[in-house]
Order: C-alpha cells, then sequence, then structure tokens
C-alpha cells in the first residue's frame, strides 16, 4: 500500500486539545465542520494547508497524548490528511487511529520539512522524501493493519466481512 502527499510540519508533544480544541470539541458535533479548527490553537492557518487527500502531517515525539477520545484521528481524517508521521505516538491515540482508519507511521522526521513531497510505502516500510532524495526507515505496517486501512477502520471492516478474518 502506498500513500503519497505534503508535509505539514509540527513540532513534539502534539496533544489532543491541540488537534481538536475543547471549546469546538463538545460545542460542535457535526465532524466535518470539527474538522475545520483543526490545530487551531498552534496554528489558526493550519486547516487551509491542507490538501484533502494530499497532505501529511510530520510531528516529532509523543503525537497524540492526552485523551484517549476517537474524535482527535477523526478530525484529522476528515479534514483529509492521509497519513501522520511523527518519532513516536501516544499509544492510546496509536490504536485508535487506526481503529477508525487513519495511518500512522513511526519514523525520524528530523529530515522533513514544510512542504516536503513525500512517498510512503507501508509494505516495504520506507517514507521517500521527494523533494529531498532521501528514504527514511520506519516499521513496515503488518498486513492486518493495512487491511484496516483500506476498509477505512474496524467498523467498516466488520460490516463488510462480519467477522475478524486475519
Amino acid at each position: 500500500m502506498r500513500l503519497k502527499g505534503t508535509a505539514i510540519k509540527l513540532g513534539d508533544n502534539i496533544n489532543t486539545d491541540f488537534i481538536i480544541s475543547g471549546r469546538y470539541k463538545f460545542a460542535i458535533t457535526d465532524i466535518k465542520e470539527l474538522a475545520k479548527h483543526i490545530m487551531e490553537d498552534i496554528d489558526p492557518d493550519f486547516y487551509s494547508k491542507i490538501t484533502p487527500g494530499g497532505s501529511v502531517i510530520v510531528a516529532g515525539e509523543n503525537f497524540g497524548m492526552g485523551s484517549s477520545r476517537e474524535q482527535a484521528p477523526l478530525v484529522i481524517k476528515e479534514a483529509g490528511i492521509v497519513a501522520v508521521l511523527a518519532k513516536s505516538f501516544a499509544r492510546i491515540f496509536y490504536r485508535n487511529a487506526f481503529n477508525i482508519g487513519l495511518c500512522l507511521i513511526e519514523t525520524d522526521t528530523d529530515k522533513i520539512n514544510e512542504k516536503d513531497m513525500l512517498d510512503l510505502d507501508l509494505d516495504k516500510g520506507v517514507v521517500s522524501n521527494v523533494t529531498k532524495g532521501i528514504n527514511l526507515e520506519s516499521k513496515p505496517l503488518p498486513s492486518f493493519m493495512q487491511e484496516l486501512l483500506r476498509e477505512g477502520g474496524i467498523i467498516n471492516y466488520f460490516k463488510k466481512y462480519k467477522e475478524l478474518k486475519i
């Protein structure tokens, strides 16, 4: 499985309240409308930087720390982000992301800059920074996790197959 997108760079310790501020989380119930406020407290123009189906969030350590609400990864996916690359992820966020079909990749993100073009080969575990002409290693995603991504998350997987086949 391959994904491509332009990097939107963030730092370390991006918590779920940065992803979607509490002032919106309970006031807006429409996920499409909520997604328009993604990362607003870090960068008020963040949403306008997203090319739907063609943007990748690139962060440092401990992305997704904080509450275990599934709204945070859901907002990222709904905003049109194809994947999140980080040095590490909060474990509950990691699980929730794959449950809803959002791709997360752990890799060294130091050699990726804002607006770099990225090509993600999930089978081989290679992140190609096309802009810089370099490859970064990551752990290949197991076929089961790739299947969850293809189906749009675990709920869609169960709706289609009625059981866990893998």
